[in-house]
């Protein structure tokens, strides 16, 4: 699952899409109420595919855990709003080793809040039908089709393959020396 583009900045709600690049700043359009703005280099701005889980074992990638969160609510997770108790133990069934003392519940009320929205944005599909596309594009690069014939190189035309004469070079100055003091 690729998120590319994606990115959350510190200190303001919701997930921002990245639309251009300015010289000091990055426009990017908020997804939730779809107002464009600059986001400029003093603020904390993170991409989701840089983001990681606390496990006890390793961290586990931000957008791992949206796949697992994709197999287990395909239509919608639970509200960010709801009672913390329910969200752990939502948290619980795709990530069951997730690191209670590191992991604050605001990042797990942040974690079910951007999944609900991507998966409104649709970008969930997106990543998917790309996926699927690159895929099948690999597929044909890799095995050449049996019905289609062999394309020959064109043959060079006469113009062509006559030699062409090389123009000639211009001198170059070499300096010898300064003549201020003669």
């Amino acid at each position: 699952m690729q998120l590319n583009g994606i990115i959350a900045i510190s200190g303001r709600p919701g997930l921002f899409k990245v639309i251009a690049q300015g010289k000091n700043s990055v426009i990017v359009e908020s997804m939730i109420d779809k107002k464009r703005f600059p986001a400029y280099a003093t603020e904390r701005i993170s991409t989701l595919d840089d983001i990681s889980v606390f496990t006890y074992e390793e961290d586990v990638k931000l957008t791992d855990i949206f796949a697992k969160m994709l197999a287990l609510y395909p239509n919608e997770g639970p509200s960010h709003k709801a009672d913390m108790k329910e969200l752990e133990a939502a948290m619980a069934q795709f990530l069951p080793n997730w690191d209670q003392d590191r992991v604050y519940p605001s990042d797990v009320r942040k974690l079910f809040q951007w999944y609900n929205l991507l998966l409104k944005a649709g970008s969930f599909e997106a990543a998917e039908s790309e996926a699927e596309a690159t895929s099948t594009e690999t597929k044909d690069l890799k095995a050449p089709k049996a019905d289609a014939p062999k394309k020959k190189a064109p043959a060079a035309s006469a113009s062509t393959k006559a030699a062409k004469p090389a123009a000639p070079k211009k001198p170059t100055a070499v300096k010898t020396g300064s003549s201020r003091g003669k």
